[in-house]
């Protein structure tokens, strides 16, 4: 997104700008939701790869932190605390369709801050409810932040629950298996180990084009009002760094 909103073709037909809509995906679907965390990623991954040389050979491969570092990562805590993500989940969506599209961006980049380098569990909910609390007094007008005891019974509740299964049921029905997936235009399915060539040629086709084909697929489904879509998520790049 970088590369188009800073470069804006001089002759395209209007300005582009982006509407990112997080789709949910579970890595572990059968972890207890009533569990804090379960276990360390290290031990889930040695488990899932067959051991730590499996793991090391999947590393290698994957370039993992190469791919951190392009999304803003700098070190991946290997022992963070994994742990069910419906209620994180929930939240992402219960803040974008409350605030906007660009409040729950910024949220979904502390939130992997807060995950992925500081090592918390997604499912320890007092601790997520605070973090999340004090991220949104830095960016909402004072009268409009929840506090932290709010957030906290939005976690404890099931609110969103049906969106989310809902979203799930579409992606296994696309065929979506594994992730990083982008969907553009609702229609184009990009996989996440393409390298930037390949989106900044699908962007700039829609950029020329000057409107969107069609409309984003799990719009509906995550229950996202069309205002909230329209008034997007990233227009400049300030707004990718902030």
């Amino acid at each position: 997104m970088a590369e188009v909103l800073q470069n804006p073709l001089p002759n395209a037909p209007r300005q582009v700008a982006f509407s990112v809509i997080r789709v949910p995906f579970f890595l572990e679907p059968g972890y207890d939701e009533n569990k804090p965390y379960i276990e360390s990623n290290r031990d889930r991954l040695a488990k899932k790869w067959g051991g730590k040389e499996g793991w090391e050979r999947q590393k290698a491969s994957h370039d993992l932190k190469g791919r951190g570092l392009e999304a803003g990562i700098p070190h991946f805590n290997l022992d963070r605390l994994t742990g069910n993500t419906m209620a994180s989940h929930r939240l992402i969506q219960h803040i974008g369709k409350t605030y906007g599209l660009a409040t729950s961006e910024a949220i979904y980049d502390v939130l992997n801050e807060y995950y992925f380098v500081d090592g918390h569990s997604l499912n320890d909910r007092p601790r997520l409810a605070n973090a999340v609390a004090l991220e949104l007094g830095k960016l909402l007008p004072k009268e409009e932040v929840p506090s932290a005891k709010d957030l906290l019974l939005f976690l404890n509740s099931n609110e969103g629950r049906k969106e989310i299964e809902e979203a799930l049921a579409g992606l296994r029905q696309i065929g979506v298996h594994s992730i990083p997936k982008f969907i553009v235009e609702g229609k184009t399915l990009i996989d996440g180990a393409a390298h930037a060539p390949i989106f900044i040629e699908v962007f700039r086709k829609i950029e020329m084009r000057g409107e969107i084909q069609s409309d984003p697929v799990f719009a509906d489904v995550l229950g996202l009002p069309q205002e909230i879509i329209e008034k997007g998520s990233h227009h400049d790049v300030e707004e990718l760094s902030s």
